[in-house]
C-alpha cells in the first residue's frame, strides 16, 4: 500500500496539502449548504458577504474583499446575478463601473445563512480544529501576510550553511 506522500514530504508539498484540505473543507461545507436546501456554491459566499458586509462593491472591489482576480470575480458576479441573488448596475452613469448589490433574494439568503447554515459550518469546523482554532487562523494569516510581502521564489533557497 502507498503512503501518503503529500503528508511525508511536509513542507515541500504544503501548498499540495493545503489544497487537498481546502478542497474537503469545501466539498463537506457544499453538503451542509444543500442539506439547508440553498442553492448556492460554498465559494459564492464570500461574495455575498462582503456585499451584506460594505454594501455595493464594484467587480474589482469584490476580487479584492475576496481575495481572487477580476475575471474570477467577474464570473462568480455574473453566476450570482443569473441566482437572482446580486443585480450589479452602473455606478453614477458610468457603464464601465458597475456597482454589485444584493437582490431581495440575495438579502433573504443572507440572512437566513447568519442564522442557520454558517453557524452550522462554523460549528463543525471549530469541532474539527479543536482548540486549535485561534492560532491556526492567526498562523494561516500570517502565511498569507508574508505570501503577499514576498513571494516563495523571493525568499532564501540556500541551506544555512551555504549563507557563510
Amino acid at each position: 500500500m502507498a503512503g501518503d506522500i503529500v503528508r511525508e514530504f511536509g513542507y515541500l508539498c504544503l501548498g499540495s496539502r493545503f489544497r487537498r484540505i481546502g478542497e474537503r473543507l469545501q466539498a463537506d461545507t457544499q453538503q451542509i449548504i444543500q442539506d439547508f436546501g440553498a442553492e448556492i456554491q460554498a465559494g459564492q459566499y464570500p461574495f455575498l458577504a462582503a456585499i451584506d458586509r460594505d454594501g455595493p462593491l464594484t467587480i474589482g472591489e469584490l476580487a479584492e474583499a475576496v481575495g481572487i482576480t477580476q475575471p474570477g470575480a467577474t464570473r462568480t458576479v455574473a453566476q450570482l446575478t443569473d441566482l437572482g441573488l446580486v443585480e450589479a448596475l452602473a455606478a453614477d452613469g458610468d457603464q464601465r463601473r458597475k456597482l454589485v448589490s444584493l437582490t431581495e433574494t440575495g438579502r433573504a439568503l443572507i440572512e437566513r445563512s447568519k442564522r442557520e447554515i454558517w453557524p452550522t459550518i462554523e460549528r463543525a469546523v471549530r469541532d474539527l480544529c479543536g482548540d486549535r482554532t485561534a492560532p491556526l487562523l492567526d498562523h494561516l494569516a500570517a502565511m498569507e501576510d508574508g505570501l503577499a510581502a514576498a513571494p516563495l521564489a523571493q525568499r532564501p533557497t540556500k541551506k544555512p550553511e551555504e549563507t557563510l
